[in-house]
């Protein structure tokens, strides 16, 4: 499913939607502070230690990624107990998943055995995982989430498309929550699309009206104050409320944004990607990791986050602010459980 082009402003009778909690499964990074560099390399999540276990049996790898990731972001929010059981509103909680390659492998796999065997050789275990939900899906029945559960794979703006969609999920009162997740597998499949070696990626984010984290004593992160797709660069920043006459802390960018810094003038610029390779659908997710850490830093200024550009066809911009500074500790909690 693809993100509309559209723009969504704070404004007064819009239920503010916050960043409660986040997870990692990214090999050489530990947490999301990690994230604003330079990587430690070393540490960090190992995909041979982490991807197996009884629960992620029969699952390919972009859904083991994801599952993990949701794990420790639904830890590091306070909703789930000590056997990781959900204990929030599940009726209520939505999962919305950003990939674009997440399960190609299998798809290409049953497309060759068809081609091979006929239909008769597919194994029922299989199947399933040619969905192009089934990330979300198993995402949402290993924590038994009723809400929306929806997949977008849109390009190199898809993470922060995401984003978007469950911050409107939330301030229409579709949900009361929202697991967003971005993931992109490393197989042969992913490199051979991408012309370059993939990253195993995965990254998970909460997201809670400001009111209810309030109201069971969680620790807000960032508020998601804009958001914007639109035909290019400058055309996003304003229909997402940043102006030129705006300074922000840190800019989240891609390798496109690299000449508009006379659009905005910022502190500090990231290019994650420079730095853990293609990230694809999971960028925008990551970036909103990024981001949470520079505001949680004590860092000055607003967080943009930036994706697309003239090789792609559209832009994407998201406008992360700090939450007011009466809020509960900062200390950062533990990512694995």
């Amino acid at each position: 499913m693809s993100a509309t082009n559209t723009a969504h402003r704070k404004n007064p009778n819009t239920r503010e939607v916050v960043v409660t909690g986040i997870g990692l499964a990214l090999p050489g990074v530990a947490t999301y502070g990690d994230l604003l560099g330079p990587l430690p390399g070393e540490v960090g999540f190992d995909p041979a230690t982490g991807l197996i276990g009884r629960k992620l049996r029969h699952k390919d790898r972009a859904s083991r990624l994801a599952l993990r990731a949701a794990e420790f972001a639904l830890h590091d929010a306070g909703l789930t107990d000590a056997d990781a059981t959900f204990t929030g509103a599940a009726d209520s909680t939505a999962v919305v998943v950003s990939t674009n390659l997440g399960n190609a492998d299998s798809v290409c796999g049953a497309t060759d055995t068809i081609a091979r065997a006929g239909v008769m050789g597919l194994s029922p275990l299989g199947l399933p995982q040619t969905s192009s939900n089934v990330i979300a899906g198993w995402v949402a029945i290993r924590y038994r989430l009723c809400g929306p559960n929806l997949t977008l794979c849109n390009g190199v703006t898809s993470g922060l498309d995401a984003l978007a969609w469950a911050r409107n999920l939330i301030a229409a009162g579709r949900a009361e929550a929202a697991v967003v997740v971005g993931v992109e597998p490393a197989n042969d499949v992913a490199t051979k699309v991408l012309g370059k070696q993939s990253t195993d990626a995965a990254v998970a984010v909460v997201l809670e009206p400001a009111d209810a984290a309030a109201s069971r004593g969680a620790r807000p992160r960032a508020t998601i104050t804009g958001y914007a797709r639109a035909r290019n660069l400058a055309a996003a920043l304003a229909s997402a409320g940043v102006t030129e006459e705006q300074s922000v802390g840190l800019w989240l960018v891609d390798e496109a944004d690299a000449g508009a810094g006379h659009l905005l003038a910022a502190t500090r610029r990231i290019d994650l990607e420079s730095q853990l390779g293609p990230l694809s659908g999971a960028l925008g997710v990551l970036q909103c990791a990024a981001a949470a850490a520079h505001l949680e830093s004590g860092a000055t200024g607003n967080v943009l986050a930036t994706a697309g550009g003239p090789r792609h066809d559209a832009t994407a911009a998201l406008l992360l602010t700090p939450w007011p500074a009466t809020c509960p500790s900062t200390q950062e909690r533990g990512q694995h459980p």
